[in-house]
């Protein structure tokens, strides 16, 4: 006879238990720049039960550049970093526009890569889909 333990996802969801936590996005402008500053937003965020799910950017690809749009995933980079940092599991990225879709969209997989191995769900809330 086989036993074929669960995985470990598995035995996670199955002792799942609830929680009195308020999940929240967070606004990315917010948010304070230092580790320090982070761990006192996470201290803050507890002691007031409230649990970060999400961090949202509001992000500017309007540039025919592509210096600047390497800028901007920079940018959106450090943010992802951040919302790993804290226990959020997703990054919204919004945008209005892109000026060079040919420019932005190697950099938005870019980003969607380095939000998958920090464990992070990239979401992009604008005129291109990945």
């Amino acid at each position: 006879m086989s036993v074929t333990r669960p995985s470990t996802i598995e035995t996670a969801i199955e002792r799942c238990r609830p929680t009195d936590k308020t999940p929240v996005t967070l606004d990315a402008a917010a948010l304070p720049s230092s580790r320090d500053g982070l761990r006192d937003l996470q201290t803050e965020l507890a002691a007031k039960d409230f649990v970060p799910a999400g961090v949202t950017v509001d992000a500017c690809f309007d540039a025919d550049c592509s210096f600047a749009t390497q800028d901007e995933a920079d940018r959106i980079r450090e943010y992802i970093r951040t919302a790993a940092f804290i226990g959020a599991g997703t990054v919204t990225v919004e945008f209005d526009t892109v000026e060079d879709e040919s420019k932005v969209r190697p950099s938005l997989a870019a980003l969607e890569e380095r939000a998958r191995r920090e464990g992070v769900t990239l979401e992009l809330d604008g005129p291109l889909a990945l």
